[in-house]
């Protein structure tokens, strides 16, 4: 028998797996960045960037995102063909004082997103809202072109 090829356990003796020992370290990884993260909550629960929503209706493409604390200044939506980008910006400062002691903080983050639309919209009459850190974006639908058939001679 080969030394650490074999665990014992507190009443027997099971197989040793190095996929387990991997999975393990990185749970406790995982944990520790928890811990002590920085970001808050723009990086919990393993998304980046918020996510969307994007419906289909009759005359209309609604697409729906959480951006919450962030101001609609700061936002900018673009649309190309049938895809749409939002880039966003995130700013904070603050500041206090306790005996005698100024403490400064500011962070910023930032992120974009693009996500191809179900149908060809248009930018004329799209309307967009930021409310109670929701956006919601409305884009009317063109009629695609018909395609032309060519005939070989």
């Amino acid at each position: 028998m080969k030394f650490g090829l074999a665990r014992r356990g507190p009443s027997d003796v099971s197989r040793w797996d190095p996929f387990d020992e991997i999975r393990q370290t990185q749970e406790h990884l995982n944990q520790l960045f928890r811990e002590v993260s920085p970001f808050g909550g723009w990086f919990e629960g393993k998304t980046r960037a918020p996510l969307m929503d994007i419906k289909e209706e009759d005359n209309d493409v609604i697409v729906t995102t959480d951006l919450p604390g962030i101001d609609k200044k700061d936002v900018e939506i673009s649309v190309r063909d049938d895809v749409l980008e939002i880039h966003a910006e995130c700013k904070k400062e603050s500041e206090s004082e306790k005996e005698g002691y100024v403490q400064k903080e500011r962070t910023y983050s930032s992120f974009s997103r693009s996500a191809v639309l179900p149908s060809v919209v248009s930018d004329e009459g799209a309307k967009a809202k930021l409310e109670n850190g929701v956006l919601t974006i409305t884009l009317p639908k063109t009629k695609a072109e018909e395609k032309t058939k060519i005939m070989i001679e």
